[in-house]
């Protein structure tokens, strides 16, 4: 979610540099905000950004304030930062999309294969077949979708990728081993809080869609939210090298790459979420957090709070099953135009999340938005999954013109409370983006790199040009010292929606 800001002046004191791609601002009653970013990279940052910064780390119960290189202004909380709390739980670090991820699928056909437009066009054609972009479309848009009735859908917001929910959709079980959470459970660590919550919500007038909600399964959405195809190029150094074939990467060869999040299903918990605790801070009289009202929260143990955790919980197992589902479509799209594809599941990752992780060894809960888990080799998170020795893939969406990358977090991640930024991040609004940029422009940069699209015209919002230097944003990241490149990936096709956004 992006707002205009020049209506906004920002009167707070100044970024302060201490290295070539790190800051801090200072507060007046807080440790400083730690800053991850070039000096033209923090020059990016817009005034409300700034203020929400401070807003969010001088709010109740916040012990840490990261802001990444993508930091653009958000919902209460800035979009590229990462705020810790030990007794609190805020749903706007988390937003209104609760676990948007990316996901990449390894393909086995090298880049020869997709080298024929007319190839590319019938894998588009297949994928859209399958897999409906757009705020409202859902599997009865499309003819080859799966089908997930009501009681499918209860249990897969329960159980996340489960066996029997992955079995049920013909998804791969053992994809939900390369996931940063397969599953998610309530508050009280089990599964049953999330089958009683559910039980509520669905007596509700505000969940009696569920059943359409459920239908949105295995799509993409609008705004942001994409499917590209990419060709995996891996970097030349031993450990690139090493860390590539660890994640199963594979130089020269087709990757996939998605990028959506829970749909209708999280947007309806998280707009229900804050309307409950905005009537309940009026009705008792609490003072908001720099008066914002998207910065509302909850003590930890109270109803409110747990609440909060069961919601974000069943939208963010939605979100797993939704971008496992995707990958399982997309590889039978491939696998239409050209028998005998084979692909596998290199990682699934959040960036719009709360997670309970040990922080200056206590509990905390770190909530990311628009920020991505780093968790280097070692770490003890990592113990006993595929990447307990390398770290784990993180993925990082550009755009179609300059590619993505693939990083691995390094030691000094520690800094960043172990997270890095989710993408480029937004340097123009919406309709700014519309104002100042040229569709003829946006749509040659695409035919000059071959790059082909779903889109008549490609989504000026969506254009490069509305997003920082991804380039310089990788910098910051290696400068900084919080993580390594693996591997570029170069764009090929792009699934995207032109129509109204839903991030």
């Amino acid at each position: 979610m992006t707002t205009e800001t020049k209506r906004f002046t920002y009167t707070g004191p100044a970024m302060v540099s201490t290295g070539e791609a790190t800051a801090i601002l200072p507060t007046e009653t807080t440790p400083p905000i730690r800053i991850f970013g070039t000096e033209s990279i923090r020059e990016t940052f817009d005034v409300l950004c700034m203020q929400q910064a401070i807003n969010s780390r001088t709010a109740p119960g916040v012990t840490d304030l990261v802001l990444n290189p993508d930091a653009h202004c958000g919902y209460g909380a800035p979009v590229g930062c990462v705020m810790v709390s030990p007794t609190h739980i805020y749903p706007g670090p988390v937003g209104v999309d609760i676990k948007c991820s990316m996901s990449l699928l390894q393909l086995d056909l090298p880049a020869e294969a997709i080298e024929d437009r007319k190839t590319r066009r019938a894998l588009i054609s297949a994928i859209c077949q399958r897999t409906p972009t757009g705020a409202g479309r859902g599997q009865r848009s499309v003819p080859q979708s799966r089908h997930v009735n009501r009681t499918l859908g209860q249990q897969l917001v329960v159980e996340g990728a489960s066996r029997d929910v992955c079995k049920a959709l013909g998804i791969p079980t053992d994809w939900a081993f390369r996931c940063e959470d397969s599953f998610h459970v309530g508050h009280d660590d089990s599964p049953k809080s999330l089958e009683s919550r559910l039980d509520e919500l669905l007596g509700r007038r505000d969940m009696t869609n569920f059943s359409e909600k459920m239908q949105q399964l295995g799509s993409y959405g609008g705004g942001n939210h994409f499917g590209e195809c990419e060709v995996v190029a891996v970097g030349q150094s031993d450990r690139a090298r090493d860390t590539a074939k660890a994640f199963g990467l594979i130089d020269g060869n087709v990757a996939f790459l998605s990028h959506c999040g829970s749909r209708g299903f999280g947007h309806n918990l998280a707009t229900g979420q804050f309307n409950s605790l905005q009537t309940k801070f009026v009705r008792w009289g609490i003072p908001l957090p720099a008066g914002d009202r998207q910065l509302v929260y909850a003590p930890l143990g109270t109803d409110e709070a747990n609440d909060y955790l069961d919601d974000m919980a069943l939208g963010a197992n939605f979100a797993t099953v939704n971008h496992l589902l995707i990958n399982s479509l997309v590889l039978e799209a491939f696998r239409e135009v050209i028998p005998g594809a084979q692909g596998n599941l290199v990682y699934f990752i959040s960036h719009n999340i709360a997670r309970k992780e040990i922080v200056d060894n206590r509990s905390a809960w770190v909530h990311r938005k628009g920020a991505t888990r780093a968790m280097p080799a070692g770490h003890h998170s990592l113990a006993e999954t595929p990447f307990a020795k390398t770290g784990h893939p993180i993925l990082l969406p550009g755009n179609p013109r300059d590619g993505s990358a693939v990083m691995v977090a390094d030691d000094g991640a520690a800094a960043s409370c172990f997270s890095v930024n989710h993408g480029a991040g937004r340097v123009l609004g919406r309709r700014h983006a519309k104002r100042v940029l040229d569709q003829t422009t946006v749509d040659a940069e695409l035919d000059a790199g071959d790059i082909l699209s779903n889109c008549r015209k490609y989504p000026i919002d969506e254009a490069p040009a509305a997003y920082k230097d991804f380039n310089e944003v990788l910098r910051s990241v290696k400068t900084a010292g919080l993580a390594s490149e693996v591997a570029r990936l170069k764009a090929r096709f792009v699934i995207k929606d032109a129509s109204k956004a839903d991030d």
